[in-house]
């Protein structure tokens, strides 16, 4: 039986959540990140744009491959093994140094996801097995500049930053974080102690750092439109390709 779903305008909005011009865009990445290449077996099955769309639609809707498989009109194998070519096709370009004399602003913080590998999971505040995956975000655009690997979800966000490789992309950039990263060099709220209430201007301060601080909650939300940040099943790196192609497809949604 024949698969129903192409690359084609109607499917690619409907299953994807990005127009048809900017999957197009994401089809070129991949092309030009050698994703036509041969995938170590036999010739692929899918034309390249209908396997980029098959991977967008796995962390789009979060189907297993024995779900996927009847849709494109191929075996579950050849899901899998689409699915592992092409995920690291799909990561976040690394973003260039802010230019002399331009200011930007990005705001850091620890996403918890999910997961059921153990190895790269442990249990949170939420009570159950997930993984802190620290983002930067810039704070004017709401573009996502970098994620980390995944770390154990009762690291605090502090312990994980410094272990991260963000700090020496952020280099020369000023970057928010929230009270967790409290001795990190980061851009914290001012903290109330005990007998000693806040200033005016220290309270001020705080109001404004809320409000900036948002902006990447509200670009956590829009990442978990894409439902495999949601519940990831699969082991290895396959969460940090996930966050990586998620913020791809997250920055082509918000930019065209």
């Amino acid at each position: 039986m024949g698969g129903v779903l192409r690359a084609e305008p109607v499917w690619v909005e409907t299953f994807t959540g990005l127009r048809i011009d900017r999957f197009a865009r994401l089809g070129k990445v991949v092309r030009e990140r050698g994703g036509n290449g041969p995938g170590g077996g036999r010739p692929w099955c899918l034309p390249l744009p209908d396997r980029v769309l098959l991977v967008a639609v796995y962390y789009r809707t979060s189907l297993t491959m024995r779900q996927l498989a009847p849709l494109f009109g191929i075996s579950p194998a050849t899901v899998c093994r689409v699915i592992q070519r092409l995920r690291p096709l799909l990561a976040l370009e690394s973003t260039p140094r802010p230019v002399a004399d331009v200011e930007r602003l990005w705001i850091v913080d620890g996403m918890l996801i999910p997961v059921r590998d153990r190895s790269v999971a442990a249990s949170s505040r939420s009570y159950r097995f997930s993984a802190n995956v620290q983002v930067i975000v810039d704070a004017d655009t709401r573009l996502v500049v970098a994620s980390a690997r995944p770390a154990p979800g009762n690291k605090a966000d502090a312990h994980v930053w410094r272990e991260s490789d963000l700090p020496a992309k952020a280099v020369g950039t000023t970057v928010i974080a929230d009270g967790a990263c409290l001795g990190t060099g980061l851009i914290v709220p001012h903290r109330r102690r005990a007998g000693r209430p806040l200033l005016r201007g220290q309270e001020e301060d705080n109001a404004e750092h809320r409000r900036v601080r948002a902006r990447v909650e509200h670009t956590f939300a829009r990442m978990k439109n894409w439902k495999i940040l949601r519940d990831y099943r699969r082991r290895g790196d396959g969460l940090h390709h996930a966050v990586q192609a998620v913020a791809t497809m997250h920055n082509l949604a918000l930019t065209g």
